[in-house]
């Protein structure tokens, strides 16, 4: 091929990438109201909005369209949902947990699961081998179990910052304890002192970036189980990153 007409080929080939790129869609944030409002959402979901806050909850995490989720802790799949249907189709959300759980399985039949992977794995080797390259991870109300069971704590937070991407976010939602209490009430009150969580995930690597004060509550006494308060819990939420 004369030298000419490689290199006009070789120019037209990168100006179509170039195009192809620049129209390719970006990530892009919900609605976040609209999508707590969407049909199809469990009752038991709606009761639930009305202690986690879910919209600022999500404005506070930041889920994009087709971004890579991992929630820990998942539970029966509450906040896992909300990730699966605020990333979308073109998304994925990883919901962990340490055992299979039953409501988790139920709930995978709901069409918005469509995109979540169940994952019955230990705290502190989260994910599979090769899974990584995350936009976020979000841990909402699970951390302080962590702190009685046998978890290796640094293990699991160093796998938490190594499998997102540089630059992606950690959120951490939590039942507040008393100052001094550190993570000594997580089995009987279910709580953690909030500087000892941050002391533990940034000794892993990450940098505290924000908090957000949405579900504080400072007439909770923190002196009972979270399960037996009768009020509001006084709870945070924290946003780490992983740096660049």
């Amino acid at each position: 091929m004369p030298t000419r007409t490689f290199c006009a080929l070789a120019a037209a080939l990168g100006m179509a990438l170039g195009l192809a790129l620049c129209m390719a869609p970006a990530a892009r944030a919900q609605d976040y109201t609209a999508l707590i409002a969407a049909p199809g959402r469990f009752e038991a979901d709606v009761q639930n909005d009305k202690k986690r806050d879910p919209v600022k909850l999500l404005e506070f995490s930041g889920p994009k369209t087709g971004w890579r989720v991992l929630d820990m802790g998942a539970g029966g799949g509450y906040s896992t949902e909300l990730m699966a249907r605020a990333v979308g189709p073109t998304g994925k959300v990883y919901g962990q947990n340490e055992k299979e759980s039953e409501r988790f399985t139920a709930r995978m039949k709901s069409p918005a699961m469509g995109n979540v992977v169940s994952l019955a794995r230990p705290f502190d080797d989260p994910l599979p081998a090769g899974t990584g390259d995350l936009d976020l991870i979000t841990f909402f109300f699970y951390y302080h179990d962590t702190t009685y069971m046998q978890v290796d704590r640094m293990k699991m937070n160093k796998a938490m910052l190594a499998a997102l991407k540089p630059g992606a976010f950690l959120i951490i939602a939590d039942h507040s304890a008393l100052p001094g209490e550190g993570v000594s009430v997580g089995k009987t009150t279910h709580r953690i002192e909030e500087s000892v969580l941050i002391s533990e995930i940034t000794a892993a690597g990450f940098k505290h970036v924000a908090t957000a004060d949405f579900l504080r509550n400072p007439d909770d006494p923190r002196t009972v189980s979270v399960h037996r308060s009768g009020i509001r819990n006084d709870e945070f939420v924290l946003k780490f990153q992983k740096p660049i």
